[in-house]
């Protein structure tokens, strides 16, 4: 688990790396935070103890980070939906959790950012006043969001969160599978052989 605990440490550094530059116009890095893909990897292959801790502090780390770096809250009704719905993904992960390989997991991940970005961009067109509150507002609120807030469209933050979700949830499994084969060969090593 060591390669994979890695992994997600790393994904928290760039998180705050990123989320610091996307302030400065960089603006094609937006969203791309595998953040439904670390709850559903790690629900799946982290021992019972970590399986949400990890995750979550980890978001909690770095959103600290970031939103004292913009003066914005640590707590409101928007982040605490975004760790019940990742709670949710690392629900779809427990489920897995038996036959977890890329087989089953790319396509959870796939479900995972689609149930994050849904459920998120609804929440924002219910609660802010500045999306019309019907049809025409929910899809501006998935497909371009407020021009007040980024130039940058929703579907672009959809788009670069899917991505990062899939290149995390195969680099993550990947390096489950090194960790495994390299106690493997340990194991296989430190076994005497009788002649």
């Amino acid at each position: 688990m060591i390669p994979a605990l890695l992994l997600v440490l790393s994904v928290a550094a760039y998180r705050i790396t990123t989320g610091l530059l996307i302030h400065s116009g960089a603006t094609w890095l937006s969203n791309f935070t595998p953040l439904a893909a670390i709850a559903l990897c790690s629900a799946a292959y982290f021992p019972k103890k970590y399986k949400f801790s990890v995750p979550l502090i980890t978001l909690f780390v770095s959103d600290t980070v970031i939103n004292l770096r913009y003066g914005a809250p640590l707590l409101d009704l928007q982040i605490v939906l975004r760790y019940a719905v990742l709670a949710v993904v690392g629900c779809i992960g427990v489920l897995l959790q038996n036959r977890a390989s890329l087989k089953t997991l790319l396509p959870a991940s796939v479900a995972g950012s689609v149930i994050f970005y849904l459920t998120t961009n609804a929440f924002s067109w219910l609660s802010d006043p500045g999306y019309a509150k019907n049809w025409g507002g929910l899809i501006q609120a998935v497909t371009t969001g407020l021009p007040t807030y980024s130039a940058t469209p929703s579907w672009i933050f959809f788009r670069n969160s899917l991505i990062s979700d899939l290149l995390f949830t195969l680099l993550f499994v990947l390096s489950v599978n090194l960790g495994r084969s390299a106690e493997g060969s340990r194991a296989r090593a430190a076994v005497p052989r009788t002649a």
